[in-house]
């Protein structure tokens, strides 16, 4: 039997999260960049920039998928369990590689790049696997790293990707609220979270009608399991005076946004509202400091001090911030952008960026937990606009 290596299965109506002209315009920026480099293909292979630029976020379970962009051509290469599904929700050309024989999926992509050409690659993600078949099916003359100037570009966002963004946003609050609605003594942490995810998904499905729905969650954490930001959830049940924490979200086609928060079940004690009150006062001095002109590292040297000079700046945990658009926990994450203070990045209008001062005292000591607070900024011309609306601080959430 005669059994095609790839081939072509376009069927059902085409929905993007954006117009066609906001592909194009990325597409566009990225043509340059590759020009300027002196790149003739671009295999991108990584889930951040294969939505970004196409549309599609894959379902990888194993197998490998890839978008192909040369200087007239916008591929995905996806594999046929995924059927026509890929080519409904790109941008451009979709190729459906087939598993008849090993390594289809880089002959599909030869028969875009063809061989013998400079070719842009992820150096950030593809594997040492399959960087070595890229250069034995392709057989390129030069290879670049392009993977760093894609980041960058993605650091700018569009008109169109801040009011999905805002959407987003306020997607997240309206799980917070779920979850604030949710909490009292004897709940599970699993259970607040389930009330929170559902709302977001129920809001979400009310929004974007035509999206496809996947991967919005809820950490909600109580006791000494709000030590860590990304500590799983578990069936912890809640008692009168913990320390919590929530955190909402919402993935809206490839773009997750989020809300996090301190609380406390019923009552705080002095020590904890004092350790409270001071990441409060840090968060909303950090989101002050983000404007136009002002670098990463510099940003995050001032929250520094500020912390020092009440003693508590040995109990941070992590930056104070990162970037907003195409992430997520398993892929993808613009590192340029991130309030460290090895990040030199000047913020420059369009930015969207995160404020998110964490604090984590040791059990055994007074005020013990983890404490942090997190709303997204905009970077306008002469400042930021916060587009969280969920409150932050004592008066609302001791719940």
């Amino acid at each position: 039997m005669d059994r095609p290596e790839f081939y072509r299965f376009h069927q059902g109506e085409r929905v993007l999260p954006f117009a066609a002209d906001e592909y194009d315009a990325r597409l566009h920026g990225l043509r340059k960049r590759m020009a300027e480099a002196g790149v003739e293909a671009c295999v991108f292979t990584s889930m951040h920039n294969i939505a970004y630029y196409s549309g599609f976020l894959y379902c990888a379970f194993g197998r490998p998928y890839a978008l192909v962009v040369t200087p007239s051509d916008s591929v995905t290469i996806s594999a046929g369990i995924d059927a026509a599904q890929p080519w409904r929700r790109c941008h451009g050309d979709n190729i459906t590689y087939t598993d008849w024989a090993c390594n289809n999926y880089w002959r599909a992509i030869r028969s875009v790049t063809g061989t013998e050409k400079c070719i842009g690659y992820e150096g950030d993600h593809i594997t040492l696997v399959q960087k070595a078949l890229m250069d034995e099916f392709l057989q390129p003359a030069r290879t670049v790293d392009i993977a760093p100037a894609t980041m960058r570009q993605r650091m700018h966002k569009s008109p169109a990707e801040i009011a999905l963004i805002r959407e987003g946003a306020a997607v997240a609050d309206v799980g917070g609220y779920a979850i604030r609605d949710a909490i009292r003594a004897g709940v599970r942490e699993i259970d607040v979270a389930m009330a929170g995810r559902d709302a977001m998904e129920l809001e979400i499905a009310r929004r974007f009608p035509e999206a496809e729905y996947r991967d919005t969650w809820v950490w909600f954490q109580s006791g000494t399991n709000t030590d860590g930001a990304h500590n799983p959830v578990t069936s912890r049940a809640l008692q009168r005076g913990d320390i919590l924490s929530l955190n909402t979200f919402p993935m809206i086609s490839g773009y997750y946004t989020a809300l996090e928060r301190t609380m406390f079940l019923a009552e705080v004690d002095e020590a904890s509202l004092t350790i409270w009150q001071a990441n409060v006062a840090a968060h909303e001095y950090g989101m002050s400091l983000l404007k136009p002109g002002a670098s990463c590292a510099e940003v995050t040297e001032k929250i520094n001090v500020f912390f020092a000079e009440r003693d508590l700046l040995r109990y941070r945990t992590f930056g104070y911030g990162h970037s907003f658009g195409i992430l997520s926990h398993y892929y993808g994450r613009e590192a340029g952008l991130e309030l460290r203070e090895d990040i030199d990045t000047v913020l420059e209008p369009g930015m969207v960026i995160s404020m998110e001062p964490m604090l984590t005292i040791p059990d055994g000591q007074p005020g013990a937990g983890g404490y942090r607070e997190h709303n997204i900024l905009i970077i306008t011309e002469d400042g930021n606009e916060n587009i969280t609306g969920y409150p932050y601080g004592p008066e609302f959430n001791v719940v």
